[in-house]
């Protein structure tokens, strides 16, 4: 398998003195849940439009667990920040990651009923979800929020890459690379540091510890990204490929975030609505000689 051709990855790792410098990010900020839908058919609805009845109150439940979550689990000081961030969850998008295939089933009173069952990503409202980021967005209480920098914005020929990453609490991550071609590189978790589970307010450093490999600058240049996805819960896999000391990754640029967003939710013993908190990150870096 051919490696995005601008990086050299060196099989010793070797450190650098660095300064860590905050470079923009993109972020999108939601919960996943898993939910159950249904619907009667009735006299005035035929099969179709019962399926479609039961997918929407999926959505509408899944909905209601994500604000249940947001309620009952953050605590921002700022009220009107904790204001914010439930207004964002109450005019929340709800997209559909999985489902289940749907059941048709009997029911005495009603009749023919029809259920079935979703994974979904509730996506809040980005203006609140933005105004709410510039406050008190990285308590430890707030949603998953986790910050990707690198040393500076701009690198030349043959100088080598550091990357830091840093969550308000514990979660889970992928840490990819796409080069100015487009192709992507898993740098973690990969085959010689295969824990994927961080402490919240930790720095991270990329590459290093059990890392072998470097990130060095080499042609063709131009702007290039590395992207995180990191979840309070195990992440969903994608298809990998060993490169060296990293992962090529093998899935389609277009699906990564959804199979990514596939998390392994848990249920919990206290029966509580079972909700993942998810983040994704970004930072840009431009390459040159």
């Amino acid at each position: 398998m051919k490696k995005p051709s601008h990086i050299v990855f060196i099989l010793v790792l070797f450190l650098l003195p660095c300064r860590i410098v905050d470079t923009p990010l993109y972020a999108a900020q939601s919960t996943i849940v898993e939910a159950e839908g249904y619907a009667c058919m009735g006299d005035d609805k035929s099969r179709k439009q019962t399926e479609q009845s039961a997918m929407t109150d999926a959505k509408r439940k899944a909905a209601e667990k994500a604000l249940t979550y947001i309620q009952s689990e953050t605590r921002i000081k700022d009220m009107e920040l904790e204001k914010d961030l439930v207004s964002a969850y109450a005019d929340a998008q709800v997209k559909v990651i999985d489902e289940s295939v749907g059941k048709w089933y009997k029911e005495a009173a009603t009749g023919e009923c029809y259920k079935l069952s979703i994974k979904a990503e509730v996506i809040p409202d980005t203006k609140a979800i933005d105004k709410m980021s510039q406050g008190d967005s990285y308590s430890p209480t707030a949603p998953l929020n986790v910050r990707v920098w690198t040393e500076k914005k701009d690198y030349k020929q043959g100088e080598k890459i550091k990357i830091y990453i840093q969550g308000n609490k514990p979660f889970y991550a992928r840490v990819l690379y796409a080069d100015v071609k487009g192709e992507m590189l898993q740098l973690l978790p990969n085959p010689y540091r295969t824990d994927n589970y961080f402490n919240g307010g930790v720095v991270y450093e990329i590459p290093s510890g059990g890392d072998k490999y470097e990130l060095e600058v080499s042609p063709p240049f131009g702007e290039e990204n590395v992207i995180i996805y990191s979840s309070t819960s195990q992440l969903g896999d994608i298809n990998l490929k060993t490169e060296g000391g990293v992962y090529y990754v093998d899935t389609k640029a277009k699906d990564i975030g959804n199979k990514t967003r596939s998390v392994k939710i848990k249920s919990l013993s206290d029966k509580k609505s079972v909700v993942s908190e998810f983040y994704e990150g970004k930072a840009t870096v431009r390459t040159g000689n």
